[in-house]
């Protein structure tokens, strides 16, 4: 098994705003694991305020021992020697599971949907997110979203009656809502859920912060839009406390350390009667066709990092219908530029 890993610098075609933070840029860390003539492509995507960085990522790799990674690989072990060798560091695991599910796939000869037990033909319509910004940028950005069969809102400020009215004068689809944690008072905020909900708003994320369940579980029980857990739920270990306190869980690969644990997370939540959002940060095609090979076992997607940024180094995917279309072929279907 030989490793190699390059960083890169995503950068976004708008400044992208949400409750506490803006960025126009994502350091990525872009990995390849080769074995018997088969590389396996995997992406660490380093949103700033979770804390990594291209230095944490290359301290992390710097640890690594690749004989740890031995073909047929044992995932709940190799994902226990990632967590023994730093805490946290969730992103640039997933890189390394993202790379091992491309390499296996290959080495078997089947498309990675197809290794992970997925239903191509069940995948969910994707949102295409709009931050927060100014009414000409918002009716710019819903223009570019031509494709999207549903639009995703930043909320989170004294502005959002105003963005939500911005985007129902240009388009009539339904709508996902994420306040990141920007909510905080309960009564105003049951008062807005009503009022989104008959502006055809179909879901809401991580209405107060994470470390309040009290205030998420009181606008649960009262909300007649589904209310999903985001910030509150990183792993596998974060599934059961949400029960009870959001109606559904958001998984990301770049919080999940992964798509194996991932799908320990979906498997979980149905258990548990949760709804399942699969979402996504900043990121090329390779982690956004790993998190849309689990799509189909979720009950919405959230997968628009492609659609977002200006530079990506890989190939867009397939995209018909408002949906991303699975490629038949062995990996996880992606292709350079």
């Amino acid at each position: 098994m030989k490793l190699s890993y390059s960083p890169f610098q995503l950068q976004l075609k708008h400044r992208f705003t949400i409750a506490k933070f803006s960025r126009t840029a994502t350091p990525i860390m872009l990995l390849q694991l080769e074995h018997e003539g088969y590389i396996g492509y995997g992406e660490a995507s380093m949103v700033p305020y979770l804390g990594e960085s291209l230095e944490t990522a290359t301290a992390f790799l710097s640890k690594l021992d690749i004989s740890q990674l031995q073909y047929p690989f044992n995932y709940p072990g190799i994902i226990a020697y990632l967590d023994s060798l730093a805490k946290g560091n969730t992103a640039i695991k997933a890189a390394i599971d993202i790379a091992l599910h491309d390499l296996e796939s290959k080495l078997l000869h089947k498309p990675c949907y197809e290794l992970i037990g997925s239903d191509p033909l069940l995948m969910p319509s994707t949102s295409i997110t709009i931050g927060m910004d100014e009414p000409a940028v918002v009716l710019q950005k819903v223009k570019e979203a031509a494709q999207a069969s549903v639009i995703k809102v930043k909320l989170g400020s004294p502005d959002d009656k105003q963005l939500i009215e911005t985007l129902r004068a240009a388009t009539t689809v339904p709508l996902y809502v994420d306040a990141n944690q920007g909510w905080t008072d309960r009564q105003q905020s049951l008062e807005l859920v009503y009022w989104l909900q008959e502006q055809g708003v179909q879901l809401i994320e991580q209405p107060f912060n994470k470390t309040d369940p009290d205030s998420n579980a009181w606008l649960t029980q009262r909300s007649p839009i589904p209310i999903i857990a985001d910030e509150a739920v990183q792993r596998l270990g974060d599934v059961e406390p949400a029960n009870g306190v959001y109606h559904g869980i958001n998984i990301k690969l770049m919080k999940s350390a992964g798509m194996y644990e991932a799908g320990q997370m979906i498997a979980k939540a149905r258990e548990l009667g949760l709804k399942i959002l699969i979402g996504c940060m900043s990121e090329t095609s390779c982690a956004t066709l790993a998190a849309a090979a689990l799509a189909p076992q979720c009950d919405w997607a959230d997968l628009d990092g492609p659609f977002l940024t200006s530079n990506n180094p890989f190939k867009m995917p397939d995209f018909a219908d408002g949906k991303w279309v699975l490629s038949k072929v062995p990996g996880l279907g992606l292709a350079p530029v």
